[in-house]
C-alpha cells in the first residue's frame, strides 16, 4: 500500500482485499468511520434503500479486534459502520452527503465527548470509483467549511462484525447514545460506544 497526500486529508490506494460473506443480491458495500458508532448506524439505516448496516471495527492490525483491545488503543482501528446499499435507491454519493452531515470532520480522534483513535473520521473505499467519490465529496464538503477536513480516505481492509450488543443498539435501546447528528439535531453521548 502507498500513501498518496491529496489536499487536506490522506488517501491511501491498494488492491482490494478479498473479504468474506456478502450482502443482500445486487448490493454494494460501503464503509465509514464517523465516531461511535451506535449512532452512525443509527443514522445509515434511515435511509431508504440502505439494506442491511453492521457495526463493527476495520483499518487496524490485529485481526478479530474487542471491544475492549479496540478502545484499549492496541489495534488501530476505527470504530465503523459496514453499510449495505441498494444502488438503484440510493447512491454512494448520498451516502456520503449523510456521512458529513452526521459528524464533524474537522475533528480528530473526537466526535462530542467520545476521543481516542478510535473514533477518527474515515471513509473505506471498495474501489476506485468510491475513491474518487469521497475525494470529490471531501473537496466539495471543504470548500463550504473553515476548519480543515481530517477524515482519512482509504482503501477498505478487514472488516470485523462487533460483539452483538452494539448491533442496532440505540433500537434495541430507544434512546440516544453517542455525538452524532440525527435528522439534523445533535444527540448527546450518555455511555461509551
Amino acid at each position: 500500500m502507498f500513501k498518496v497526500s491529496q489536499q487536506n486529508s490522506t488517501v491511501s490506494q491498494a488492491l482490494p482485499p478479498p473479504f468474506e460473506g456478502h450482502g443482500p443480491d445486487g448490493a454494494e458495500r460501503a464503509t465509514f468511520a464517523a465516531g461511535c458508532f451506535w449512532g452512525v448506524e443509527a443514522a445509515f439505516r434511515q435511509i431508504p434503500g440502505v439494506l442491511q448496516t453492521a457495526a463493527g471495527y476495520t483499518g487496524g492490525h490485529v485481526p478479530n479486534p474487542t471491544y475492549r483491545q479496540v478502545c484499549g488503543h492496541r489495534t488501530g482501528h476505527a470504530e465503523a459502520v459496514e453499510v449495505w446499499f441498494d444502488p438503484a435507491q440510493v447512491s454512494y454519493a448520498q451516502l456520503l452527503e449523510t456521512f458529513w452531515r452526521i459528524h464533524n470532520p474537522t475533528s480528530r480522534n473526537r466526535q462530542g465527548l467520545d476521543f481516542g483513535s478510535q473514533y477518527r473520521s474515515a471513509i473505506f473505499c471498495h474501489g476506485a470509483d468510491q475513491q474518487a467519490l469521497a475525494v470529490a465529496a471531501r473537496d466539495a464538503e471543504q470548500s463550504a467549511r473553515r476548519r480543515r477536513i481530517v477524515t482519512q480516505i482509504t482503501a477498505a481492509s478487514a472488516f470485523y462484525r462487533a460483539e452483538e450488543y452494539h448491533q442496532r443498539y440505540q433500537e434495541k435501546h430507544g434512546h440516544a447514545s453517542c455525538a452524532v447528528t440525527i435528522g439534523g439535531q445533535a444527540q448527546p453521548t450518555t455511555s461509551p460506544g
